[in-house]
């Protein structure tokens, strides 16, 4: 839509240049319109689509240019050679009684003999006007005092197209002149123009390397401090309240429709605007009793992760609650399961309408949820709040932050009243002040899907196996707690969640297709062939084997071992990951075993969560993505986030509180 249409060109072309005397084989007569035919002799068998623009043309400033034409056989008709465009032109404004029939065309009479000849000349001699000369044109009957109106309708064209060449008239003279020579395209020449900075103009082009003057890097380039109008800070306050607080605004003529090519010039008033409307919000939030409320714009999960999350009191559903909550699990499968079938089937359209479906019952799921549980006056009177946006300018209430050290403030108090619900002084029990429970807010789901959560869950688990397998001192530990917490201790109550079963089934391959050609997968393979060699099959031969191998071997071999027993699978997509605490015993790093693709990951995954990730580690690129299809964002997210080290939340290390309050503990804190 960018480039010059051909009405638009065609309509301009139709101011001829003088014409020369006639030959004396030639003669000047007007033909009543009645009496004119197409020939056959016409060398040019295509009228084009113009033609209604050609006709408004003639109407408003009259036929600027003859047609050829020679004497029929009949010798009653004259035949059109030349002209026909005009000529068709001329026959519609006639049939919408614009003129009438007998209208006197101005005809040039050739001879019978040269009608092919005269044909192929008018067509082929001429040459276009470039387009330069074009804009220049329109541009100097504006300042000849033409109204864009009269122009439009002189051309037929819209106001706009007017407008457009206007706006591409006043590009740098620099600039014009490299357009005229083809060295600049007119896709480029359209996004320099949107600005009327010719100095700002030339830096963007001629700053830039050869490679990154493409229309839409120079278009960036020319914005990058200015906001799109459909930025989620301004769909929050609104395009109107901007511009009525005395907002600027940049229009670019060439782009898709307003909303894309609308920009805002002033960010410092928009903030301020999107603060003073987030106060608003904030006011009966502070109301509820909190320590503190914080109104934000911008909320990174960095900056949210620096916060924990306070404890919340829970009861249990009534009979009422349970069956909606129940229902809604139902309904929430059902779209998890045909969700992945549209992901399968790459059926981009239907994805996003199952994913908007999956977010509305998420969202009334867990509002059903949250009224089972509510944070104590106390809490509140420690915890904070913050109200900010999410990604599409809705706003967003975080309640029940902790900071650090009100995080900690909690804790002691809340071991202060158990010591003190025991009978037991400050110091009987030696539990630490600042107490061994947290309240952190388990980590998002990334809208993951139950089956995407149960892949990326097998993954995880064949990682643990092949670490476990490594480290014969945490395989020897952990088998030993499970058998305590049996043997000695009356079953799994209260038990910590390793993630380790006695119980050895191999289920990941049902789970995670590409399980098989994991490298934690073939890794643990080589080393169990390996041992496997080494062992022989009769069981009596193996038991003797083994009482004559060193412990330190036996030791191995029991970490072999107990690697199969390694199970954290999860089967949906919660937020909360077993198996964390012998991640961190064993110092798991996920990018050793596992890389984010387009088939292990981002396929799977809806389009804006993987702008959301591509974010943060390829920021510059997600206004490029985001105008791809779906499968194309998978492909580039995966070549972007090579080496970058990113990884799903779910395999992100997270250190236990267990294992931080021992290093404070360790450090005298």
């Amino acid at each position: 839509m960018n480039a010059l249409t051909d009405s638009e060109t065609q309509a301009l072309h139709a101011i001829p240049a003088p014409q020369l005397p006639a030959q004396p084989s030639q003669q000047m007569l007007l033909v009543p319109l009645s009496r004119l035919r197409p020939s056959r002799r016409n060398v040019r068998k295509t009228a084009g689509p113009s033609i209604e623009a050609l006709a408004a043309s003639i109407e408003r400033v009259g036929l600027l240019q003859n047609l050829t034409v020679t004497l029929a056989a009949d010798g009653a008709l004259y035949e059109v050679v030349a002209g026909g465009r005009r000529f068709a032109a001329l026959k519609l404004l006639a049939k919408k009684r614009r003129i009438v029939k007998d209208w006197d065309v101005p005809c040039l009479l050739v001879a019978d003999g040269s009608a092919r000849t005269a044909s192929l000349t008018e067509n082929v001699q001429r040459e276009a006007m470039h387009p330069a000369e074009q804009f220049k044109a329109f541009a100097a009957l504006v300042a000849e005092g033409r109204p864009v109106e009269d122009i439009a309708a002189d051309f037929g064209v819209t106001p706009l197209v007017v407008q457009r060449r206007l706006r591409l008239a006043n590009v740098s003279p620099r600039l014009m002149t490299d357009y005229r020579a083809d060295a600049i395209s007119l896709d480029q020449l359209m996004a320099l123009a949107v600005t009327d900075d010719h100095a700002a103009q030339e830096a963007a082009f001629y700053d830039a390397p050869e490679w990154q003057r493409s229309p839409g890097a120079l278009r960036q380039r020319l914005t990058e401090r200015e906001i799109g109008a459909d930025h989620a800070l301004v769909r929050f306050v609104g395009l109107d309240a901007y511009t009525a607080a005395g907002g600027g605004i940049r229009r670019d003529l060439f782009a898709d429709d307003e909303a894309t090519g609308t920009t805002l010039t002033d960010a410092a008033l928009l903030e301020r605007l999107v603060r003073d409307k987030l106060e608003t919000l904030a006011e009966p939030v502070r109301a509820e009793g909190w320590a503190w409320v914080n109104a934000v714009p911008h909320l990174s999960p960095a900056e949210r992760q620096a916060f924990q999350g306070a404890p919340r009191q829970r009861r249990e559903p009534t009979a009422k609650e349970a069956r909606r909550i129940a229902v809604l699990q139902g309904r929430l499968d059902r779209t998890d399961a045909t969700l992945e079938e549209a992901y399968d089937a790459d059926d981009e359209d239907r994805a996003e309408t199952l994913h908007q479906r999956r977010e509305a019952l998420t969202a009334e799921l867990e509002a059903v949820q949250s009224q089972l549980s509510d944070h104590a006056p106390e809490v509140r009177a420690m915890a904070g709040v913050i109200v900010t946006l999410n990604r599409e300018g809705q706003p967003l209430m975080h309640r029940g932050l902790l900071r650090e050290a009100e995080a900690k403030a909690l804790r002691a108090l809340d071991a202060a009243r158990q010591r003190a619900a025991n009978g037991q002084t400050p110091c009987d029990d030696g539990v630490d002040s600042d107490g061994s429970t947290t309240g952190d807010t388990p980590r998002s789901a990334e809208h993951l899907s139950d089956r995407l959560a149960q892949r990326l869950s097998a993954h995880h688990t064949a990682a643990l196996q092949i670490e476990i397998a490594r480290h014969p001192q945490v395989a020897l530990a952990s088998l030993v707690h499970i058998l305590v917490q049996q043997a000695l201790q009356g079953g799994y109550r209260n038990a910590l969640p390793l993630g380790l079963r006695l119980s050895l089934r191999d289920r990941l391959e049902d789970l995670a297709p590409d399980w098989p050609e994991s490298p934690a997968v073939l890794a643990l393979g080589e080393l169990r062939q390996a041992w496997s060699d080494q062992l022989p099959q009769d069981p009596g031969e193996l038991f003797a084997k083994l009482l004559a191998m060193p412990q330190d071997e036996l030791v191995q071999l029991l970490a072999l071992c107990t690697a199969p027993a390694v199970d954290v699978v999860t089967p949906r997509a919660t937020a909360s990951q077993p198996g964390a605490e012998l991640a961190q015993a064993l110092g798991l790093d996920m990018a050793a075993w596992w890389k984010p693709t387009a088939d292990s990951y981002f396929q799977h995954v809806p389009k804006a969560s993987i702008l959301q990730a591509v974010a943060q580690f390829a920021p510059n690129e997600v206004p490029r993505l985001s105008k791809l299809k779906k499968a194309e964002i998978a492909q580039e997210a995966e070549r972007l986030a090579e080496g970058s080290g990113w990884m799903p939340a779910v395999f992100r290390r997270k250190v236990p509180e267990v294992v931080k309050h021992t290093e404070a503990e360790a450090s005298g804190d």
